[in-house]
């Protein structure tokens, strides 16, 4: 793999890497408040060639709220990447400029927009992201956990099993979690999360920048027994406390408790193929003893 370089200006201008080719602007639209569209995405909107959107009648009344005439307004989305991402990639190509918008928010988190930006790449077209709203680092900043480290989750898998694999996945990291669900299956999610990952504290951040914009914190199950008597309504971003150090701490000892410490030298030599000296190392880190210690109780287990 070459290393591919793209320099951009501070009016916007990109120095495109496939020559003659235009710029593909990943242009981030309002999760709910109109104010909070910016002058550079307004802009950007205003001079592209083309505008892809997720929605061309949602994004048509974002048009003319801001008395933008796009020059095209063409689909793309969940159900005509495959034919229509092609087809975008081959306009930049012949020189137009084009911006991608999805119906709120940053475009590329949870839609097909990260496909196009790959197809986009692979052609050596610049990518230039016009930042802006986001519904899930909004919610973070504002729940009260913990911002130093966080995974975005998106939609939680429909079936058991793929719960079971994403939530799995995610259960022992000490960062916060952060994921997007639905009015109709919240009460389904929050009880997945209460099931794999314990009865951790969570916040629902409901229709966010909107006018019944709403903040429920509390336990999982403190937020279920609240639903109970308050239906959900309108979309909800989910941030999930992460593990504490403690718990982390209980959940990756808990492996080698019923080991005694020659077993666990051994498994560390079988599974490790190491030597029986860094094995001893690695018991003893496990244990918070000494290697001297762990040495003591194999001698003695020889004798």
């Amino acid at each position: 793999m070459s290393i591919q370089i793209q320099k951009s200006f501070a009016k916007g201008e990109s120095a495109v890497l496939h020559e003659g080719a235009g710029t593909l602007y990943l242009v981030a639209t309002p999760i709910g408040n109109l104010e909070d569209m910016t002058y550079r995405a307004v802009r950007t909107l205003q001079e592209c060639d083309i505008i892809a959107a997720e929605d061309t009648r949602q994004t048509r009344k974002l048009l003319t709220h801001f008395d933008i005439t796009p020059g095209k307004l063409l689909s793309y989305h969940e159900h005509n990447k495959k034919a229509s991402g092609p087809e975008l990639i081959r306009l930049i190509i012949e020189g137009s400029s084009l911006a991608l918008v999805s119906d709120a928010g940053l475009p590329a988190i949870s839609d097909p927009g990260q496909e196009l930006v790959k197809l986009a790449l692979e052609q050596q077209i610049a990518v230039v992201p016009i930042p802006g709203a986001n519904a899930a680092l909004s919610a973070l900043i504002a729940s009260g956990l913990s911002t130093d480290r966080f995974t975005f989750i998106g939609f939680l898998p429909r079936d058991h099993k793929g719960q079971e694999e994403v939530l799995g996945s995610v259960k022992y990291g000490a960062g916060t979690l952060l994921l997007y669900e639905s009015p109709h299956r919240i009460i389904k999610t929050l009880t997945a999360i209460a099931h794999h990952l314990g009865n951790r504290n969570v916040v629902l951040a409901r229709e966010l920048t909107k006018r019944h914009e709403e903040w429920t914190r509390g336990s999982v199950e403190e937020v279920l027994e609240w639903l109970e008597s308050h239906p959900p309504i309108g979309e909800y971003c989910v941030v999930i406390e992460g593990q504490s150090i403690i718990e982390a701490k209980a959940e990756a000892s808990e492996w080698w408790q019923q080991m005694t410490i020659e077993e666990h030298v051994i498994h560390y030599e079988n599974k490790e193929n190491i030597s029986r000296k860094d094995a001893m190392k690695k018991t003893a880190k496990d244990r918070e003893i000494s290697k001297r210690d762990v040495y003591q109780v194999l001698l003695n287990e020889e004798e």
